[in-house]
């Protein structure tokens, strides 16, 4: 039944978050690694709190800079050491003034101890 409903969405809303589906090729294009925080700190210049991280994505690709707005979950102190989901073929975006993010990065969630 649900299989049914979803099919009489037009295609530009089928996909569960209510974006595009993509083609299982356009999905194969998107290099994703795991890497590890190896810095993190505050982001001043962000449009939004945001932490500035440094994450060794392996031999070859080395070290990509990233920002992430968890100012909410973690500390940078917190970030230090994890491992991360980055998709490292992605074009440069500003992320603010006078800095650009070369990876982006994903993790799991944790929370915090009281």
């Amino acid at each position: 039944m649900l299989g049914e409903s979803r099919a009489k969405l037009p295609l530009q809303l089928r996909g569960a978050s209510g974006m595009p589906e993509i083609s299982w090729e356009d999905f194969e294009k998107v290099d994703v690694r795991v890497g590890r925080v190896v810095d993190a700190g505050p982001f001043p210049k962000a449009r939004k709190p945001s932490i500035k991280l440094a994450v060794d994505v392996g031999p070859g690709l080395g070290i990509k800079e990233s920002n992430a707005q968890l100012t909410d979950h973690y500390t940078p102190e917190e970030l230090r050491g994890r491992q991360v989901l980055a998709v490292v073929n992605f074009p440069p975006r500003n992320a603010a003034p006078a800095s650009r993010a070369r990876c982006w990065c994903s993790g799991c969630r944790m929370k915090r101890a009281p």
